[in-house]
């Protein structure tokens, strides 16, 4: 039986952060789908397509992850059935700091209440990526602030067009 991870986010935009985690994730699995959140109550940057693009442009163009076990989708489900409907029985979670923890915790046992056949799998960043988050990142955009050390080139790219047009 193979061992799908399920990493779920909104990646509005990818980080390093999340690449990081994404690339321990297939060390891990024998399947890394990456799942876009297409809902939520968040104000997204970026569309779900342009996410998806992002994430895809991020971790093969960009950082030249040849991996055929990474696979990226869109969702708008519960975690949960999500995994039901790609026979997974893992959620791979990041953790920067913690701060996120009981976020993480909350929500990791709902969703063993949901399925309890459903573990969470918590992975750190490296150190140097656990500052980053997405708000951040589109914080220092909007300021104009360097970006290079957060982000891909693909996503400064995108991000800077973003906030050229918005002003």
């Amino acid at each position: 039986m193979k061992n799908i991870a399920i990493y779920p986010g909104t990646f509005d935009p990818i980080t390093f952060g999340h690449i990081d985690v994404i690339k321990k994730g297939v060390n891990l699995f024998d399947k890394l789908i990456v799942a876009v959140s297409e809902g939520g109550k968040k104000n997204h940057l970026f569309s779900t397509e342009e996410r998806i693009k992002l994430v895809k442009n991020s971790l093969h163009k960009d950082m030249k992850i040849a991996s055929k076990k990474i696979q990226v989708i869109k969702f708008s489900s519960l975690t949960t059935t999500l995994c039901q409907k790609y026979k997974s029985n893992i959620i791979l979670r990041g953790l920067r700091a913690v701060s996120d923890f009981e976020y993480e915790f909350q929500l990791a046992g709902m969703n063993r209440k949901l399925n309890e056949k459903i573990e969470t799998v918590f992975l750190m960043s490296d150190v140097d990526n656990q500052v980053i988050s997405s708000r951040l990142v589109k914080e220092i955009s909007s300021f104009n602030g360097n970006l290079k050390k957060f982000i891909t080139k693909s996503v400064i790219k995108e991000i800077k067009k973003k906030y050229e047009n918005n002003n």
